[in-house]
């Protein structure tokens, strides 16, 4: 994975194993040393949250661009690609937890750990935004307090935060689909099986074990709550992540197939061809 840059930080390597809860800075502050350009790269360890107040800001995330202006807030989990262009006004801050203190908040509400494992993008006026600001401003401020029972605080900052980020997207989303409470866990626990283990290509069997369920219920699950059959699923993500090292890395084709766990270049080419329509090169070169 290090074609695509992995920061501690942006413009950092490696981190202290033993940080505090949190590090926290101005947009500005970090922008400005890079000309106001954050090139694409991911981070392997945190969740990073950016609070936009003032300026404009263009945002990659993965293959896609968007131009958001104040008020916006930005969740990325670890591993996604972004990078960002920032008007010399830029105003805003940036919160950057380690992605265990976040699964550990969210664990007892998977609903919100699901969501929260993709990265969103959220602008304009509401009051859902405008509550994710004042949780994010109450965070740095206890962080940066260190009154006794500092620990327990922490926690608790940082649960209402994300619940604020949750409710916010749930704000500006459809209306999810209520898909049954078990076959709801099943998908879940299904996606986060997928994120730790698609590069391995195990067999459907691996995961429905995993489950406590047999191939074809996770094939009807997947089905009904995800809208695709359980292969379909693990190559989407697959896809993702081939996408990503296409538009950002120089690496060959060749070398991204195997970093994907493809013995076979060839397959992965027709994979990719037949889920996209075009050829990895002919994808690389239209970015």
């Amino acid at each position: 994975m290090s074609a695509i840059p992995t920061y501690a930080l942006y413009g950092e390597q490696g981190y202290d194993s033993s940080p505090d809860w949190l590090h926290w800075e101005t947009v500005l502050s970090r922008s400005r040393l890079h000309g106001f350009r954050i090139a694409p790269h991911r981070h392997e360890q945190f969740f990073q949250i950016l609070h936009l107040t003032g300026g404009t800001a263009e945002v990659t995330m993965d293959n896609v661009i968007e131009r958001i202006a104040p008020p916006a807030v930005i969740a990325i989990p670890a591993l996604p690609v972004h990078g960002y262009v920032f008007s010399p006004d830029v105003e805003g801050v940036v919160v950057t937890l380690f992605e265990r203190d976040v699964r550990e908040a969210l664990a007892p509400a998977p609903d919100v750990d699901t969501c929260l494992r993709r990265p969103h993008i959220l602008h304009g006026p509401s009051d859902e935004i405008a509550q994710v600001g004042q949780e994010i401003a109450a965070l740095i401020a206890e962080a940066d307090l260190r009154a006794p029972g500092r620990a327990i605080a922490m926690r608790a900052r940082i649960g209402s935060t994300l619940a604020a980020i949750y409710r916010a997207v749930l704000a500006t989303a459809e209306p999810l689909q209520n898909s049954g409470g078990r076959a709801q866990r099943h998908a879940q626990a299904f996606h986060r099986l997928v994120e730790r283990e698609y590069r391995h290509h195990r067999p459907i069997s691996f995961y429905a074990s995993a489950l406590g369920i047999t191939p074809p219920h996770l094939n009807r699950i997947c089905q009904s709550v995800l809208g695709a059959s359980a292969l379909k699923v693990i190559e989407r993500r697959l896809l993702l992540e081939a996408k990503r090292y296409l538009t950002f890395s120089s690496l060959s084709v060749k070398e991204i197939a195997a970093l994907l766990g493809y013995a076979d270049a060839g397959y992965f080419n027709r994979m990719f061809r037949r889920e996209t329509g075009v050829a990895p090169g002919k994808f690389r070169q239209d970015r």
